[in-house]
């Protein structure tokens, strides 16, 4: 048996899945300052009555992490960065504290300026004095040299009594040197809290005897061991988007191509799904101003859900961006597009009586009939969903595999779906696909649709290798390795299969060796250098990955 846990924004979703089928789900409030027991509270629904032995996987997507961010809770981290020469670190918008010294490490890994070390005690002197306990450095480059961000931090360590230090190569090796800053800050600032989470989570499930491992939902669709995870807090950072896309993957028949509208409580979530795989940001995941390194889907997050408040202004309807509570239909205080929707009947949820009651009173303010508003709710609530579609259709058609995409349909066309999950979907989606020339499609479970997606998504993993065999070493991008090349014969097949042996050695260490098997060679390319009249050594790049996907055990979505 399967279970998948979904912390949504509005309500906390689990299911039981067995044999491919979905046979229990339980929906609990969620309680944002008290998201473990809401968590554990529709656990408990689920397994009443289940032996623990039966069950064998237990998957979770958290919003811990976003609203800690989002609220401003996590710990104040300082930076300490190098950026060296070529650009004006003061264009990075890192915010905070961020204490800037000289030295520099080139694209290479070679030292062209040595760490003003002096300098690097000042800024750590300074951050001591405001109170600062956590601190990130990075080093540009430093990817591929760790040294002068290994100083960095141990010159903290000896400046800032009871500092912790995280450094840049060990958050992310990906280039792009303030998204890597940012990644390491953000990494620092939510760990501990992160890291208590887990272990209550481990306790809980272990006081159930539930003996079945834990995976927790990373923002790219694939699943990380639970205890592993504490090394990788932000990874987890939009997951529950990640949950409604890998549900729709589950419940879609394999291989379509569709657009993703996961209509919640407070917000929807939009997503992109091309021939069955989902759309990744090649930019990372945004969080608040600054880009950063996190592998994460192409989604974006709109104010508008099926509890989001709705009041005159002006003679026409305003829908959200606020949420009072639940639907007036379901007892909340306000109007809102459940209610509308449940007027016009394109729902059934809720007290018909409450919802004309609530259409009534935003009828009289706006000088209309209860019917007339609630349409008037229903068109707004449709108008905004299709501007923000096809204001992330401009976004998706830069992303590199959109492109592909639409070169291998030979012509420009959009996805022939729209697929909706989530409780508001029923109503809303329908006249959304009808308006973009779609299909619209409400698959069985979609108020589910996150949970079964947790339950069912597979582990992925990214390694991106660099060789220089002039200067004899390599580098992992993802987690900063290096190591000596010696033999001076080492090229693109030599390349290839080391990055193999390295993502299999990093799948074992991560708990996820079972799917090490499933690594593709997603990219390759040699770059040699010459000398005089010879070529003294090459750069060597190559990318493996184990993409997202579904567990061979999910048989369920017309998959069978």
């Amino acid at each position: 048996m399967l279970i998948g846990i979904d912390v949504g924004g509005t309500t906390t979703d689990a299911v039981l899945i067995d044999e491919g089928k979905v046979i229990k789900t339980s929906k609990v409030p969620t309680d944002h300052d008290h998201l473990l027991e809401c968590l554990l509270t529709a656990l408990d629904e689920i397994v009443r009555g289940v032996p623990p032995e039966r069950i064998e996987r237990v998957v979770l997507s958290t919003t811990l992490i976003t609203n800690l961010i989002a609220e401003g809770k996590t710990d104040p981290v300082a930076l300490i960065i190098e950026p060296g020469p070529g650009m004006n670190p003061e264009g990075y918008s890192l915010g905070g504290e961020v204490q800037i010294v000289r030295g520099a490490i080139d694209y290479r890994g070679r030292e062209i300026e040595a760490l003003d070390e002096d300098q690097v005690q000042r800024a750590a002197a300074k951050i001591a004095e405001r109170g600062y306990r956590k601190v990130a450095v990075a080093s540009k480059f430093g990817q591929r040299n760790h040294a002068h961000e290994e100083r960095m931090r141990e010159i903290a360590l000896g400046t800032i009594p009871g500092v912790h230090v995280e450094m840049g190569h060990q958050a992310s090796g990906r280039l792009n040197f303030p998204r890597r800053a940012a990644t390491t800050a953000l990494k620092a600032a939510a760990m501990d809290e992160y890291r208590k989470f887990a272990e209550e989570v481990a306790k809980a499930v272990a006081g159930r005897k539930i003996e079945a491992p834990v995976y927790i939902l990373k923002a790219d669709g694939g699943t990380l061991p639970l205890a592993t995870s504490v090394d990788h807090p932000v990874e987890t950072i939009f997951s529950g988007p990640a949950a409604s896309t890998m549900g729709v993957l589950a419940l879609t028949p394999a291989g379509q191509t569709s657009v993703v509208v996961d209509i919640g409580g407070t917000t929807t979530d939009l997503a992109l799904i091309l021939d069955g795989s989902p759309l990744i940001s090649s930019e990372g995941a945004r969080v608040n101003s600054y880009l950063t390194h996190i592998r994460a889907f192409a989604v974006k997050s709109v104010a508008l859900g099926g509890d989001s408040r709705v009041r005159a202004e002006g003679g026409r309807v305003a829908i959200g961006p606020d949420r009072a509570g639940p639907a007036f239909c379901l007892g909340g205080p306000e109007p809102t597009p459940t209610d509308a929707m449940r007027l016009l009947n394109l729902i059934s949820i809720g007290e018909r009586g409450r919802a004309e009651e609530a259409m009534a009173k935003l009828g009289r303010e706006i000088g209309c009939s209860a019917g007339e508003a609630a349409q008037m709710v229903v068109d707004a609530a449709v108008e905004m969903l299709l501007g923000e579609i096809e204001g992330m259709f401009l976004a998706w058609e830069e992303e590199p595999a959109y492109r592909v995409w639409e070169i291998l349909q030979k012509e420009k066309i959009r996805p022939q779906n729209v697929v909706g999950v989530g409780g508001g979907s029923l109503g809303l989606v329908p006249l959304v696909a009808e308006r973009l020339g779609a299909r619209g499609i409400i698959p069985e479970n979609a108020t589910v649709a996150n949970a079964i997606g947790a339950a069912v998504a597979r582990p992925t993993l990214t390694l991106t290798f660099r060789a220089d065999t002039e200067r004899g070493f390599y580098t992992v991008a993802e987690d900063g390795t290096t190591g000596e090349i010696r033999d001076r014969k080492f090229g693109q097949k030599e390349a290839e299969e080391m990055a193999k042996r390295l993502i299999i050695d990093r799948a074992g260490r991560m708990g996820i060796e079972e799917y090490a098997a499933e690594a593709v060679l997603t990219a390759s390319e040699v770059f040699n250098m010459v000398r005089g009249w010879s070529t003294s050594g090459r750069i060597l790049d190559v990318t493996m990955q184990i993409p997202a996907g579904l567990i061979p055990e999910w048989t369920g979505g017309g998959r069978g």
